[in-house]
């Protein structure tokens, strides 16, 4: 079947905001923190937290934020640090720092408050086009569409939207269809939106939709001919890569792990930038190098001791990592500076509670914590 148009399919669009209304009403979710408020910051925080991230994820990481940083001007003068720190195990890095930046850039531009349209909002750092239709939606009761993975399963479902949304014109089209099955009223606009958002959340799902619990049902094209898994359609798939990272926490005498900031973006730099890690080499050939021009022990002291943890896996959205953490307690004399590839200006000796107040890689973090039960091993 061919894709609609979006001229001509306006014509005989279902009229799908009624029943995704009264819908939410009775079975949406209803109960999240940042729902019931027409606070844009926590709207946007909640948004953007959101993206590529469960609920049930983000639910403690935004308690926390809004804890720390309860509106936009004490996140623009926090310090980067501390928002990398709050936002550490979410993941998709970027996100925390286009959130700092979008911060000072409401204060700075638009005198610490939130433009009131979705195309304003959109000119923002780090506010796609979605995102700035939900806050304007939410906030401000704009009559603008939104388009996520969610939304877009379920409008190529009830629709029979066959383009492929690997293409940018199928996109656009879609786009304009989701605007024409807006809500006439503004005041609609919320309710609406946070419909859309549960049913492909909850029901309209990407493997086994539970269609007869869909207000949609009877309008939905796809579930009529019995095809709904078939949207939508995207040919184009990630290609997906392994990687093997070895990590060496160096430890000193005094407990104190070495940890370094990775560099702010680029390259092959790109994963965990601008974080704080431990030294990381890309195989055990470069690892054993650095431990071999370790400063050696006199007989006085002890020998460095070496302690390889289990492989982790860390998932990423491109690409597998398979991390082999290395702990090496350093011999007592061993002064931290004469250390190879370690450089002052980079990072610093922290103790385990420094480090976890560090903005850190989830996987880096779990290591960190399991290290005080680890104590003895490394001692």
């Amino acid at each position: 079947m061919p894709a609609p148009s979006s001229s001509s399919a306006s014509a005989r669009l279902p009229a799908i905001a009624p029943p995704l209304i009264d819908w939410q009403v009775r079975h949406g979710r209803n109960h999240l923190p940042w729902q019931h408020t027409q606070d844009p910051y926590r709207v946007w925080l909640s948004e953007i937290m959101l993206q590529q991230t469960q609920v049930t994820t983000v639910l403690d990481y935004y308690q926390r934020f809004i804890q720390a940083l309860p509106d936009v001007a004490s996140l623009a003068a926090a310090p980067a640090d501390q928002v990398m720190a709050l936002w550490s195990g979410l993941g998709y890095y970027s996100r925390a720092r286009n959130l700092h930046r979008c911060a000072q850039a409401v204060m700075a531009e638009h005198g610490g408050q939130f433009p009131r349209n979705a195309a304003t909002l959109a000119s923002l750092p780090g506010i796609g086009r979605t995102t700035a239709a939900a806050i304007a939606a939410f906030c401000f009761q704009e009559r603008a569409a939104i388009l996520d993975a969610n939304v877009k399963r379920v409008l190529t479902r009830v629709l029979a939207f066959s383009g492929d949304l690997a293409q940018a014109q199928q996109e656009k089209a879609l786009w304009a269809l989701a605007e024409q099955l807006l809500p006439e009223a503004g005041a609609d606009m919320p309710r609406y939106t946070q419909a859309l958002m549960d049913l492909g959340a909850t029901v309209c799902t990407p493997r086994q939709p539970v269609c007869r619990q869909c207000p949609l049902q009877w309008q939905c094209r796809a579930q009529q001919a019995g095809n709904p898994q078939d949207y939508p359609v995207k040919t184009r798939k990630l290609r997906r890569s392994s990687q093997a990272w070895w990590l060496l926490f160096l430890r000193d005498a005094q407990g104190r792990y070495w940890l370094e900031r990775r560099p702010a973006q680029g390259g092959a730099n790109a994963i965990w930038a601008g974080l704080f890690s431990p030294l990381v080499y890309p195989g055990e050939a470069d690892l054993a190098r650095m431990l071999a021009a370790l400063p050696q022990a006199s007989q006085a002291s002890p020998a460095q001791q070496r302690h390889d943890l289990p492989v982790v896996l860390h998932v990423l959205t491109h690409r597998d990592l398979f991390l082999h953490p290395v702990v090496v307690q350093l011999a007592p004399a061993t002064d931290g500076c004469a250390v190879p590839d370690i450089h002052p200006a980079a990072g610093a000796w922290c103790t385990g509670p420094q480090a976890l107040a560090l903005g850190l890689p989830a996987p880096v973090r779990k290591l960190m914590l399991s290290f005080e039960e680890l104590f003895p091993l490394v001692k």
